[in-house]
C-alpha cells in the first residue's frame, strides 16, 4: 500500500499513524532543559542511565496491543527505528552523556496537510532523535510524490539557550507559577527553539503553547514556515511546568475542547474560539493522585487522548473519569491500556504521529481576520 500523507487536524478520521517504541529507552543526565522539567520532590532527581528491561518490556507490551488494535480498525500503523540511545549525544557545543528513546513521536514530528516537519527539539538528549524516523521518512518520500519532508533548523543548545535562574533545585512551586504567569521559561530567545507537540493543528491555524520547551522565536519560526497558516501563541497560567499542550488543551472535534481545569487559557486568548462558537470545557479530574514511578509527566495524562475520528476517541483504560466524560460529550469511547508506558514519553497522543487523515484543508475560525 502506497504511503500518502495528510493530515490537517486532531481530529479527522485516522487512517495512517506512527506508533513509537520503548527500545533502549534511557534517563538522560542533568542537563538545563531537564533539570528544569523535573519536579523538585520528584523520584527522577539524580537519576540516569537505561531504564529497567523489565519496564522496557512492559511499555512495548503496551504500545504493540495499542498498534495492534488501531490495525484492527483498519489504521495502517507504522514503528520508528530505534538508534542507540546509550551513546552520549556530542556537538560542537555540548555533550551529554546518553539519549533519551523514541516512545513519543508526537514530539518531533509535526503533520501539516502534506508535510512533516522535524522540531528543533530543546533538550540536549533528543538532538538526534529524529534519525528514528528517518527511514519512515525516506519510505514516504519514495512512495508519495507530493510529500514534503523538511527540518527546522537544528539549535546550536548552548549555555545561552536557557535561564540559569531554573537551575536552582529550590525554586519552589510558588516562584515557578509566578515565572510561568510572567511567560519566563527556562528557554530563552537565543534561537528557534520548539517541540512538535507544542502545537496543535485546527486546519488554517495553529495553536502553539509558548513554554518551557518552545520558546517566541521557535512560534515566529513556525509562522514564517506556513505562511499560509495563522499561527496563535497560547499559555497556561497554572502550569509550574509548561510542558507540551496535549496534556492541557486537547480538542476533540470542531466546536469542542477540553481545558486542563487547573491551567486555563487566559480569557484574551479565549476570544478567537467564543467568538467562532468553540466551546472550552474542563476536563474531568484525572483518576490517579500521583503519576507512575519515574515518569517526567503530570496526573493530566489523563487529558492526552487520541481522536481516531469525530466520534470515537481512545482513552488509557484506568482513566476512568475521563472515559465517564468523553461519553457524555457524546463520543464512543475505547480504552487502552498505557499506564505503564507513560514514564517512556507520554499518552496515547503523545506516542502516536499522524500520517493520514481523511478531510481537507479548512477554516475552523471565519470571523479571525486573514
Amino acid at each position: 500500500m502506497s504511503t500518502i500523507v495528510n493530515s490537517w487536524n486532531e481530529w479527522d478520521p485516522l487512517k495512517h499513524v506512527i506508533v513509537g517504541r520503548a527500545d533502549d529507552c534511557h534517563i538522560p543526565p542533568e542537563e538545563p532543559a531537564l533539570d528544569a522539567k523535573v519536579p523538585e520532590d520528584s523520584d527522577m532527581r539524580g537519576q540516569w542511565g537505561r531504564r529497567p528491561q523489565d519496564s522496557i518490556d512492559r511499555a512495548n507490551e503496551l504500545l504493540d496491543n495499542f498498534a495492534s488494535m488501531l490495525a484492527s480498525r483498519g489504521i495502517e500503523v507504522d514503528r520508528p527505528t530505534p538508534i542507540d540511545f546509550s551513546l552520549p549525544a556530542i556537538t560542537p557545543d555540548f555533550q551529554t552523556e546518553s539519549q533519551f528513546g523514541c516512545m513519543p513521536p508526537r514530539d518531533v514530528l509535526l503533520t501539516v496537510g502534506s508535510e512533516i516537519l522535524e522540531a528543533t527539539m530543546s533538550y540536549r538528549c533528543r538532538w538526534f532523535e529524529y534519525l528514528c524516523y528517518r527511514p519512515l521518512m525516506q519510505k514516504y518520500w519514495n512512495e508519495d510524490p507530493n510529500f514534503r519532508h523538511e527540518a527546522a533548523p537544528k539549535p546550536r543548545l548552548t549555555d545561552s539557550d536557557y535561564h540559569p535562574d531554573y537551575l536552582s533545585e529550590k525554586i519552589g512551586v510558588e516562584k515557578r507559577l509566578q515565572w510561568a504567569a510572567e511567560k519566563f521559561f527556562v528557554t530563552t530567545e537565543e534561537e528557534p527553539l520548539f517541540d512538535a507537540a507544542d502545537v496543535l493543528r485546527f486546519g488554517k491555524d495553529l495553536v502553539v503553547q509558548h513554554g518551557f520547551t518552545t520558546n517566541l522565536k521557535g512560534i515566529e519560526w513556525i509562522r514564517r514556515h506556513f505562511p499560509d497558516h495563522r499561527v496563535h501563541a497560547v499559555n497556561f497560567p497554572g502550569d509550574p511546568y509548561p510542558i507540551h499542550i496535549d496534556a492541557t488543551f486537547t480538542p476533540l472535534r470542531p466546536g469542542l475542547i477540553l481545558n486542563n481545569p487547573q491551567r486555563r487559557l487566559p480569557e484574551e486568548q479565549r476570544r478567537m474560539f467564543n467568538d467562532n462558537g468553540w466551546e472550552i470545557v474542563d476536563a474531568a479530574q484525572p483518576a490517579h493522585n500521583a503519576p507512575p514511578a519515574l515518569c517526567y509527566s503530570s496526573v493530566w495524562l489523563s487529558m492526552n487522548v487520541l481522536v481516531l475520528d469525530p466520534k470515537t476517541v481512545c482513552v488509557e483504560k484506568s482513566e476512568v473519569y475521563q472515559a465517564e466524560q468523553m461519553d457524555k460529550l457524546g463520543m464512543n469511547v475505547i480504552e487502552v491500556e498505557l499506564r505503564d508506558a507513560y514514564a517512556f514519553g507520554g499518552g496515547l497522543h503523545c506516542c502516536t504521529a499522524d500520517v493520514y487523515r481523511e478531510g481537507g484543508l479548512e477554516d475552523y475560525f471565519p470571523k479571525l481576520a486573514g
